[in-house]
């Protein structure tokens, strides 16, 4: 696309993943003028299938957003490939600075977060497949077989504690070196959850890990990751969004629309809600674009009224 600078479109969407593109389909339906730009690295890129999610269950991520990108360009929404700069507020709404200078009246930022792993050989190679961060997206596949948690924070009490219930055969490893409490460690074990040394490599293929550790080699069907979230917004602190703080860190606030508190601004998805599943991520794309909609049209309103 080559838009012009000085045509002011309803609403630019930054980040086209599920979130996105939920939105995107929604306002497009509205017939608004759309632009979506879309760096194409959706966090989930390196899963080959996504799982609970409804009619769709084991489709790939990939065409899940191809899929989406295909309804949202029948509705007239316009993509522009590369990454956002800055947002800028600009009279009557905002400066969306990229690969083209894009003026919205909003701006709904959809750009998730990035999945910072512990430095352990091994865990990249296999992320995505045989190493994986959670249970509702990856357990049934491997339920009942030997199943491992990297322990990464005190939070992986609870990662384990989870994955109890698709297998009983499962062991954390370094839980204690993870800074895992004493007294969680002996609730760990009274559920028959085994500990072992932390995981020095991993290696193998889904089905077939072997993590290596201190004390010999163990063998497990997938490792369960406690993987550090760090969300992409840093174009929303440097508009000056409020944060808030969270159990995995500080994520930009938003009301229960997405909306920030910049106001014509939302965050959608994983950008503000490290817990927002792809289902998650679709709804709060449709709930922000209805939203959104409505802002305008409010704002259509006062200036009929005006006129």
């Amino acid at each position: 696309m080559t838009a012009n600078p000085n045509t002011q479109h309803d609403v630019v969407i930054i980040g086209g993943g599920a979130a996105g593109l939920s939105a995107a389909v929604m306002l497009g339906r509205a017939r608004r003028s759309v632009v979506v730009i879309d760096e194409a690295h959706p966090r989930n890129r390196f899963a080959p299938h996504m799982h609970g999610l409804l009619s769709r269950d084991g489709m790939s991520p990939l065409a899940l957003i191809e899929t989406g990108r295909a309804e949202a360009l029948k509705y007239g929404v316009t993509f522009v490939a590369g990454a956002a700069t800055v947002i800028e507020p600009a009279d009557e709404g905002f400066i969306v600075r990229g690969p083209q200078d894009l003026r919205a009246r909003r701006v709904i930022v959809a750009t998730g977060l990035v999945d910072v792993l512990p430095d352990i050989p091994g865990v990249e190679q296999l992320w995505g497949t045989a190493a994986v961060v959670c249970p509702y997206c990856d357990g049934w596949e491997v339920r009942d077989e030997p199943l491992g948690v990297i322990a990464t924070s005190p939070m992986s009490r609870n990662q384990a504690h989870l994955l109890r219930q698709w297998s009983s055969d499962l062991t954390v490893f370094g839980a204690r070196e993870a800074g895992i409490p004493e007294v969680e460690l002996e609730g760990l074990a009274a559920r028959g959850i085994a500990l072992a040394p932390p995981a020095l490599e991993v290696s193998g293929t889904l089905g077939d890990v072997r993590v290596s550790t201190a004390s010999g080699r163990h063998r497990v069907a997938r490792v369960f990751v406690g993987a550090r979230p760090r969300p992409s917004d840093a174009l929303l602190r440097e508009l000056g969004c409020s944060t808030t703080d969270t159990p995995a860190g500080p994520f930009v606030g938003t009301d229960p629309s997405g909306q920030t508190s910049v106001a014509g601004v939302w965050a959608i998805g994983n950008v503000a809600d490290a817990k927002a599943l792809v289902p998650i991520a679709l709804g709060a794309g449709t709930l922000a674009a209805t939203q959104v909609n409505i802002s305008l049209l409010e704002e259509e309103i006062a200036r009929a009224s005006a006129a």
